[in-house]
């Protein structure tokens, strides 16, 4: 089979033959010679280790440039939460919510109405009572009608005793004339009974005149009693409808004090027992941050202690602040509290109020519940470091 290939072979035209003038046959490339492969290894490497020695001294610097600066001698810090006094506005009958005129999140001023509850009950027991009034009034009007009537009996009967005494005296005359006549023959033993009939008559008489005149007085004491007794139900309905109006002003939901809605809790429509929530919210003017400090520091916090906010929110901003609380008795240290020890167990739990003129010119910038920190002045002689002198927005 080689011959045969060889001869077919040699029986075709070679490539030269065919397009021409045969052409040298190309030389092979050289082969370059081979690097060593552990040096490219030991290059990166090296780059590798100078990066990462180059992003450590980068971070360091980072870490150091963000750092906050130390505090010195004489002051300390601890973590809290901007707080306020929160307000519930509730109603105080059990009533039904008419109507609420704030939504969350709007400002109040001090005695600002913020909602209706529902007064049909309250007025109608109004009207109830006003008519009362009137009666008691008509009552009074009456009993002294009746004490003038009973007086003016008495009167009648006095003079009627008067009357029966003079009757009286004029029998007793009669009796001992015709008693001294009779004797002599001047009048019959008749006569002098009659007169001494007559006598009898006039005492009994005037008995009963005097009966009169007492009863008289006892009539006129239980005219006095009804009136005494219309005067109270005057005085009763007077307070009855007092209380009513005040329940109905109470019916009208008004802010305490100037502050922020935080809460809805209620809605028109619904039913509240006595005391129920409408409204929750916030005093702006009593703004204070809480924190905790150990005892070797916070035994020497004493009110009025100055105090300076950072917050996180705002870190560029130094709020002035006094210390107004400082807790009596220690306490286990929140979880959110960090401290400069480790396992530091019991902390005493401080107030730091920012004073009220300046959240009064801040107060559509003040928020709640914003975290910061707090750098107390233990030595009030220490001088404020450049970073914590007060800063505030223009």
């Amino acid at each position: 089979m080689s011959t045969q290939s060889s001869t077919q072979m040699a029986g075709l035209p070679s490539i030269g033959e065919k397009n021409g003038a045969a052409k040298p046959a190309p030389s092979p490339p050289r082969k370059a010679a081979p690097k060593k492969p552990g040096a490219t290894k030991i290059l990166r490497k090296a780059f590798l280790l100078l990066a990462v020695i180059g992003l450590g001294i980068a971070g360091y610097f980072a870490w150091q440039y963000f750092q906050p600066a130390k505090l010195p001698l004489g002051f300390t810090k601890s973590n809290g939460r901007i707080e306020a006094t929160e307000i519930d506005i509730a109603t105080k009958l059990a009533e039904r919510i008419k109507d609420e005129l704030v939504d969350e999140g709007d400002f109040v001023t001090a005695g600002q109405v913020v909602a209706h509850m529902n007064t049909d009950v309250l007025e109608a027991q109004l009207s109830e009572t006003e008519a009362k009034l009137q009666e008691a009034k008509s009552a009074v009007e009456t009993a002294n009608k009746t004490v003038a009537q009973r007086k003016s009996e008495k009167a009648a009967a006095q003079a009627v005793v008067k009357q029966r005494e003079a009757e009286l005296d004029l029998a007793k005359k009669n009796l001992a004339r015709a008693e001294s006549l009779v004797d002599m023959g001047g009048v019959s033993k008749e006569d002098v009974d009659t007169r001494r009939a007559a006598l009898s008559n006039a005492e009994a008489a005037i008995s009963k005149a005097n009966a009169d005149v007492m009863a008289s007085d006892a009539a006129i004491a239980t005219a006095e009693s009804l009136v005494i007794r219309a005067h109270a139900s005057v005085e009763a309905a007077q307070a009855t409808i007092r209380r009513i109006r005040a329940d109905l002003n109470d019916s009208i939901l008004k802010t305490p004090r100037a502050g922020r809605v935080q809460y809805r809790v209620t809605q028109p429509g619904e039913v509240l027992p006595a005391g129920g929530k409408v409204l929750n919210m916030v005093d702006l003017a009593d703004v204070y941050m809480t924190f905790f400090l150990p005892e070797a520091e916070a035994g020497q916090v004493k009110i009025g202690t100055e105090v300076r906010l950072v917050l996180d929110a705002i870190p560029q901003y130094v709020i002035p602040a006094k210390v107004t609380f400082v807790a009596d008795v220690a306490q286990f240290t929140p979880k959110t509290v960090e401290t400069a020890v480790e396992r530091q167990k019991l902390t005493f739990r401080i107030k730091a109020h920012i004073p009220p003129e300046l959240l009064k010119k801040y107060i559509l910038h003040v928020k709640t519940g914003l975290p910061g920190v707090a750098y107390v002045q233990l030595d009030p002689q220490a001088p404020w470091p450049a970073h914590l002198e007060v800063k505030l927005p223009e």
